[in-house]
């Protein structure tokens, strides 16, 4: 399965202004994700250039098909419930491409993105299919080209660092629209330090695959 983005096709020199990103987090049974451990919901916000577009948003659930903690309801608010219904990994996952498609989406970015890029390939790979996924733009690695002297991965900390709009933590769209806007926050650092194009934010931000 080939996920939407074609970064090959995208100017080096475009603004970043006129770039269209979708911020996404996933919640699961648990780290192991490689192992035992399963998607429970895919959450996602558009980002155009340096505006959150709060109303465009996708979320879904997945029915893991395994008992979910009391640590991780607890934590989440996702019981078995909520998921008995929804549908598996793979469908999960092909409705969140469906929403890149739809919004024209050029890159997925998120906070330490790699684990939720791992989330996706390990459910991908369970259903026979691989993952073909251009890399995301990670906030962890933009924090570490502005502010190198940091050293934490929690979103929440990070968000009250930069002073960005915070929503309660540990469901996929609140995650992932409070990335967005901390995401944000550091393009416009980013921009004051002249990188304010496609090639020079791959260079600051792209997860290395």
């Amino acid at each position: 399965m080939t996920c939407p983005l074609e970064y090959d096709s995208i100017p080096m020199n475009r603004a970043v202004k006129d770039l269209n990103f979708v911020v996404f987090d996933t919640e699961t049974t648990g780290f192991r994700v490689n192992a035992e451990d399963r998607l429970l919901e895919i959450g996602a916000v558009k980002v155009e250039g340096y505006n959150v577009k709060e109303k465009v948003t996708f979320q879904t659930y997945s029915n893991p098909n395994r008992l979910i903690s009391q640590e991780i309801s607890g934590l989440t608010g996702i019981g078995s419930k909520d998921v008995e219904a929804a549908p598996p990994a793979e469908k999960a996952i092909r409705g969140f491409f469906d929403f890149l498609r739809e919004n024209k989406t050029d890159c997925l970015a998120g906070h330490y993105v790699s684990f939720d890029e791992l989330v996706l390939k390990s459910e991908l790979k369970r259903a026979g299919c691989q993952l073909q996924i251009a890399p995301s733009l990670d906030t962890l690695n933009l924090i570490g080209f502005l502010a190198p002297s940091y050293d934490m991965r929690d979103l929440e900390r990070y968000a009250q660092a930069f002073g960005t709009r915070m929503y309660p933590r540990h469901r996929a769209v609140n995650d992932a629209l409070t990335t967005a806007y901390l995401f944000v926050e550091l393009l416009e650092h980013l921009y004051d330090r002249k990188v304010d194009t496609w090639g020079e934010l791959l260079r600051v931000g792209r997860v290395r695959g």
